[in-house]
């Protein structure tokens, strides 16, 4: 007599049925089994018979019926909450690949200020490598808006949950014009500590402000007249016009310093205290990485 090999595979998952569960999860949702019925297109008996099979395998009770409804026993609740979990985190992965397989192109979030000065010359060079990516760039100096791939930011990037990468690290100068300079007869941190200040409000970053500045290099704090606006751009144009000095950040404003007419007014520069760094937003397609990568690769092109 041949004796047949039998097999055993243990299931890597202690679970009933997915289709009880997922009945289960809906009639749960509902507290009742006639609104389940309804969502899954099914008879309120097909519900009933699903949730008697999945209490049978687990060995007690997962409703208390009611007359007009059903409640979950303790089991029950604890079942669904676990469910809800577990659902909703297939969930997000579904549409996260569903979108990184329907999407070409990327979408890129950036301040008026960085959008201009340091991202518009490297998104045009990359477009040029790359002219079957359709890029989509949103200038926003508030909250980054939802559905970007990517974004750039100035802070600590250790806050962030996504995944992030360091850009550049800058020094921060004093600017101004040469006029300003020999109006105010200025030659060092103490004259320019009475010349009038262009200072910038923003809530797009922890940006480095005038009194931080002078206290970081250990010069006395300015008393001279404030001049504040809430764009970083229209702080340079306001100190272009010699309305005052402004702070700059020399890698943000690249080969602005060298063609523009602002000019360093005193030797020192603060080191900055947080880079410029590129956050990957989760729902980032492979094109976005792609771009993420570009970006971080090309950091020097002038």
């Amino acid at each position: 007599m041949v004796r047949k090999a039998t097999f055993c595979m243990n299931k890597p998952y202690d679970l009933p049925s997915l289709t009880d569960l997922s009945c289960f999860e809906v009639a749960a949702r509902h507290r009742s089994f006639k609104r389940a019925a309804t969502e899954l297109n099914v008879t309120p008996a097909a519900v009933s018979h699903r949730i008697k099979a999945l209490e049978q395998e687990l060995g007690q009770p997962l409703f208390t019926r009611r007359f007009r409804g059903v409640e979950l026993t303790e089991a029950g609740a604890l079942l669904f909450v676990a469910l809800q979990r577990g659902f909703a985190g297939i969930s997000d992965i579904v549409t996260r690949i569903r979108s990184r397989h329907v999407r070409s192109g990327v979408s890129i979030a950036a301040t008026t200020a960085m959008s201009t000065m340091w991202l518009m010359p490297r998104l045009a060079a990359f477009w040029r490598s790359h002219p079957e990516i359709a890029i989509s760039q949103a200038v926003q100096d508030g909250q980054v808006p939802e559905g970007v791939d990517l974004s750039i930011h100035y802070g600590n990037p250790d806050h962030q949950d996504d995944e992030t990468i360091i850009l550049f690290r800058d020094r921060i100068l004093a600017l101004g014009t040469a006029r300003l300079a020999e109006r105010h007869g200025i030659r060092g941190l103490e004259d320019l500590a009475h010349v009038p200040l262009v200072h910038t409000r923003s809530d797009a970053g922890d940006w480095t402000g005038w009194q931080n500045w002078f206290e970081h290099l250990g010069a006395a704090p300015p008393d001279g007249p404030s001049f504040v606006l809430n764009n970083y751009l229209v702080s340079l144009k306001a100190a272009e016009d010699h309305m005052g000095a402004v702070l700059g950040w020399e890698g943000l404003l690249g080969s602005y310093l060298e063609n523009g007419p602002l000019i360093q007014l005193v030797p020192e520069a603060l080191p900055s205290p947080f880079p410029f760094y590129l956050r990957i937003h989760g729902r980032a397609s492979a094109n976005g990485r792609l771009l993420a990568d570009w970006l971080a690769s090309n950091v020097e092109l002038a």
